[in-house]
């Protein structure tokens, strides 16, 4: 009885709490994103220390749960009419993001001393991106403008290249570091991310044709939730990403079910809740006091990563030849960071061990950072990106 009230209490109460932070969001400069997380840290460990531990004990699969619906709402937005128009910028700026990125963090920690292999595991692990944050803030924001479909398209690939560019940069650690690897790091980076595309390929492709048979041309709830849930527990079954296989899944049925104009709408309708537990328990399970820890090196690596994300954008945007726009707040819009960064610690720390509390307080507390104002960059990007793009001649 006392767990039953415990829950429903929680539960009620960040559900009340999230509906006056999206109400607080838009009359300040603030995303909701960013509220809820600063709402976590109050209740959470860090502060009053009020919320139940076993509701935190959850965490794990809210976030599995909410990061699954947020990748299949992204892989919807990925249509032949985004990638027709946009290719040549999403390729190019998602990848020279995260190939700058990776660099300038390497260089600047390599520059103030640190060992070179776990320079360039940092470096790496730098590269990934928030897609929960970073779709919350454009949906909040309800700009379906050419600036946010090209920002999502970007992250939406994000992920894929920067688990590519960590089994490089762990095989490069590892021959550096003379670590002998049982298994080769690019291969198992390849594993899960050609893994989750078949696997989001097996389910979406049937997922495409059967729903929205039972209510013609409207997909229901309980078949789209059904299909991302199954797509979720079979990716961590067989051990890839889970996003990237609800991604790939997302553009299959947005790309080739005919009978429906947007696949699995329903999910929109649900989706801010577990937003909302999400964030707060994301808060609430930070831990403050890694901050202290990490120093100049953490300065470097986030001042570093600011620069990698912006240089990188810029530079990819120089060869796709995008817009003024595009080339000057793109890499600003990239700088959420959130669970990937932290899962990639985690493994590089298990083959490092000796770097193991370097790893995990830098990526945890640099995490903490981007996490609550990385939506405030994006939110001031894609505000200055629309505004540029009112004030453009019209044609």
């Amino acid at each position: 009885m006392e767990l039953a009230y415990q829950f429903l209490l929680s539960l009620g109460g960040i559900f009340i709490v999230g509906q006056a932070v999206s109400t607080l969001g838009r009359r300040t400069f603030l995303p909701r994103v960013t509220l809820l997380l600063l709402f976590g840290i109050i209740i959470g460990k860090e502060g009053l220390n009020i919320v139940p531990s076993f509701f935190s004990q959850q965490f794990e699969i809210i976030a599995e749960m909410t990061l699954l619906m947020v990748g299949f709402l992204i892989g919807g937005k990925l249509t032949r009419d985004s990638f027709n128009h946009e290719l040549n910028n999403i390729l190019w700026i998602s990848i020279s993001a995260a190939i700058f990125t990776a660099i300038i963090v390497s260089a600047g920690l390599i520059w103030i001393g640190l060992p070179s292999e776990l320079a360039i595991i940092l470096g790496c692990i730098a590269s990934a991106t928030a897609p929960a944050a970073t779709l919350d803030v454009v949906m909040e924001y309800k700009d379906k403008g050419p600036f946010s479909n090209l920002l999502i398209s970007i992250v939406a690939l994000d992920d894929a290249w920067a688990l590519m560019l960590f089994g490089i940069g762990i095989a490069i650690a590892t021959s550096l570091s003379g670590h002998v690897s049982e298994s080769p790091s690019i291969l198992l980076a390849s594993k899960e991310i050609v893994g989750a595309i078949i696997l989001g390929a097996v389910l979406g492709f049937p997922a495409a044709y059967l729903t929205g048979r039972f209510k013609p041309g409207e997909p229901i709830l309980t078949e789209a939730l059904g299909l991302v849930f199954i797509c979720g527990g079979l990716a961590l079954w067989l051990d890839v990403s889970y996003l990237i296989a609800s991604i790939v899944m997302g553009t299959i049925v947005a790309n080739f079910a005919k009978h429906h104009e947007y696949p699995f709408h329903e999910i929109e309708n649900i989706e801010w809740p577990f937003m909302v537990i999400f964030f707060v328990l994301a808060g609430a399970t930070l831990e403050l006091s890694m901050i202290v820890d990490i120093g100049l090196i953490g300065i470097v690596y986030i001042i570093s990563r600011i620069l990698g994300k912006i240089i990188g954008a810029r530079i990819g945007g120089q060869f796709s030849n995008a817009n003024k726009t595009v080339k000057n707040w793109m890499g600003i819009a990239l700088l959420p960071q959130a669970g990937v960064a932290i899962g990639m610690a985690l493994v590089a720390s298990s083959k490092f061990p000796e770097h193991r509390q370097m790893l995990l307080s830098l990526i945890i507390s640099s995490t903490i950072f981007f996490e609550i104002f990385g939506p405030v960059f994006t939110r001031v990007a894609i505000r200055h990106a629309n505004h540029d793009h009112s004030d453009a001649p019209q044609k």
